[in-house]
């Protein structure tokens, strides 16, 4: 009767064991999962940043004779020598890198070409619609406000379209998606070391006959710890490799897809995503190998 209860509480604390084993690798690999998520949302914004800055641009649409705006009403349509002293006095500020003018029937053949997909779009504008226009590419895309405040309101002007206002817009909306995400993973990042330290103590517990067997016979502190810390690494390791096969999936089914709806080619590479699943790897061993050693500390008594 003895043998047969010593056998059921052995069985019992393995399957205790190796539920909240199952429970570490879960709450490990979803963590990693969403703070890996994170570091690729982070570098994805920042190479969309880095591609942006270098095509933010300032487009002064000119006056025509369809221009509703009062200032065209005043002054009518630009005129050459109007077009030719805005070009002059962009092409001479420091902050200007290049000054491409950019007819109303080249400006309707590229809207053409940029909206091929929306069909719908196309068909209800009309050349025409799409005044002349200065397309100016920045040397620093922070001093747009300087050459706006160049330009603005001179006669044969229309409008001035600022790609930065549109891009800090979405570029917000993206951080902020990325500081969300980056949260919830250092939560459950958190929680999962919680979780960590009482599967290793009750595996402590479970084996406390054991260790004291160990300690009599000599067995130093790091020799009775060594196998607790394993068994914490080697969840952080299972746990990161699921955790890699999400961040993947999360790369090729999401952040592609994104790109896609975009039309704008800013593909992360596989070096970027490697060494992502590699952080998520190595902080994945260390969370479960430091919660082990510090929890053996505080609650291994032998």
């Amino acid at each position: 009767m003895r043998a047969q209860f010593v056998l059921s509480e052995t069985w019992i604390g393995l399957r205790r064991n190796l539920t909240m084993t199952i429970a570490v690798i879960t709450t490990v690999a979803i963590s990693l999962a969403l703070f890996g998520g994170g570091l690729l949302i982070n570098q994805q914004v920042s190479q969309m940043r880095t591609y942006w800055d270098e095509r933010v641009s300032l487009t002064i649409y000119m006056c025509t004779d369809k221009s509703p705006s009062k200032a065209c009403e005043e002054n009518g349509a630009a005129t050459e020598e109007e077009r030719t002293s805005i070009q002059q006095d962009l092409e001479a500020l420091p902050e200007v890198q290049n000054v491409e003018y950019v007819t109303a029937k080249e400006a309707w053949e590229d809207f053409q070409d940029r909206f091929a997909n929306n069909k719908a779009l196309v068909e209800a504008a009309q050349e025409g619609d799409i005044p002349d226009n200065f397309r100016v590419q920045l040397a620093d895309p922070t001093q747009y406000d300087k050459v706006q405040k160049t330009v603005e309101g001179r006669p044969g002007i229309d409008s001035i379209s600022d790609d930065q206002q549109v891009l800090e817009q979405f570029f917000s909306l993206l951080d902020g998606l990325k500081w969300a995400a980056l949260v919830v993973a250092f939560v459950q990042l958190a929680a999962a070391a919680l979780l960590i330290g009482n599967t290793i103590r009750l595996s402590a517990y479970s084996r406390r006959r054991e260790t004291g067997i160990m300690r009599l016979v000599g067995a130093s502190n790091f020799y009775i710890q060594l196998p607790f810390l394993l068994e914490g690494a080697v969840a952080g390791l299972v746990g990161g490799i699921f955790a890699s096969g999400f961040i993947v999936a999360a790369k090729f089914f999401l952040l592609d897809k994104i790109q896609a709806w975009f039309n704008f080619d800013i593909t992360l590479t596989a070096g970027s995503v490697l060494s992502v699943i590699g952080v998520s790897l190595i902080l994945g061993v260390l969370l479960c190998t430091v919660t082990s050693f510090l929890t053996l500390r505080r609650y291994l008594r032998v």
